[in-house]
């Protein structure tokens, strides 16, 4: 039995199923308020706890498993350091003190490959590329997958953890999903810098096969990237014109202008206290370059990840099926 966190969300629509298909029991563990729908239709178990952070809770959900996979966070560019601090660290926390207490006998925890932060400004990102996080989210899954690390140091914990680039594909709503597939086919066509910056896409379906892939091949105590190649922002623009039938053309907009914009809409947010359309922490993200190599992963797990053009031409079906407005 697996117990997973995260499960009802953009990950889990393709982890789960997956791991159902390979004759895995699973054991979801959920909020009271999470839409469970979709794990219902599944048939999955559900084990409801107030928080991920309740340590009591998280024990008793975890008791028959022995195996969990953490794929709980919180990752949004826009927010109060305490939201991403209860979930991402205090969270982690609970989930490893239960499975060290159960004796699991392997622990899959998701971190990501934003933790680098401050990109190198030569070479790729790899899995020895030093850390200096630029923002909550970046800094509290630093500090969640040190947690992780730690018990497996410390406590014989077999944990392995994977970092995955920019989630995008079918289910997401977010960051890079809104930002190359949803403005553009809304008729938002606008880009920065030129397009040169260096993106880390990564397929969702391809993490879900990373982490099917590290609960057999992976090593505990390793750390392993998982994305696609990386790709300049007008590549990635021109694939996806390309395969939706739209206009290849994008409106620049130098940098100066959509940090001072994002600025001006971050410190509007302190008072409407909702996340402004462009927040100043997108900024890392967009205008770095981040040139990521999951060689490790390719080598040690067997990961494969799909082609960047397979991985855009399922989105684009699943915008298609979802009648998304102004498609």
């Amino acid at each position: 039995m697996i117990l997973i966190t995260g499960a009802t969300g953009f990950l889990g629509h393709h982890l789960l199923p997956r791991l159902l298909d390979a004759g895995y029991s699973l054991r979801a563990l959920v909020r009271p308020s999470s839409n469970t729908a979709f794990l219902q239709q599944l048939g999955i178990e559900l084990a409801v706890v107030p928080d991920v952070s309740d340590e009591t809770a998280v024990l008793t959900a975890m008791q028959g498993c022995d195996q969990v996979i953490h794929a709980a966070g919180h990752f949004r560019f826009w927010g109060d350091l305490q939201d991403f601090w209860q979930t991402n660290v205090a969270g982690t926390q609970a989930v490893l003190s239960a499975a060290q207490r159960v004796g699991v006998s392997r622990f899959v925890h998701i971190s990501t490959v934003a933790v680098v932060g401050k990109t190198p400004a030569q070479g790729e990102i790899d899995e020895t590329t030093p850390c200096q996080p630029l923002d909550p989210y970046q800094q509290t899954k630093l500090e969640g997958e040190q947690l992780a690390l730690s018990y497996h140091q410390q406590h014989g914990l077999p944990v392995i953890v994977l970092r995955p680039g920019a989630f995008y594909g079918p289910w997401g709503h977010y960051a890079f999903n809104r930002l190359f597939f949803t403005e553009p086919l809304r008729g938002w066509r606008i880009k920065v810098d030129n397009g040169r910056h260096i993106t880390f896409p990564a397929f969702v379906p391809d993490v879900a096969q990373a982490i099917h892939l590290a609960l057999t091949r992976g090593r505990p105590g390793q750390v392993y990237n998982i994305s696609g190649p990386s790709l300049s922002h007008n590549d990635i623009n021109a694939i996806v014109s390309d395969l939706a039938g739209i206009s290849h053309w994008r409106m620049n907009v130098p940098s100066t202008a959509v940090l001072l914009l994002a600025r001006a809409w971050t410190t509007l947010s302190r008072i409407t206290r909702r996340e402004p359309f462009y927040p100043i922490n997108m900024a890392p993200y967009v205008f770095q370059d981040w040139r990521v190599t999951a060689h490790k992963a390719q080598q040690e797990l067997g990961f494969i990840p799909t082609p960047i053009a397979d991985g855009i031409k399922a989105t684009l079906e699943w915008y298609r099926e979802s009648n998304k407005r102004g498609y």
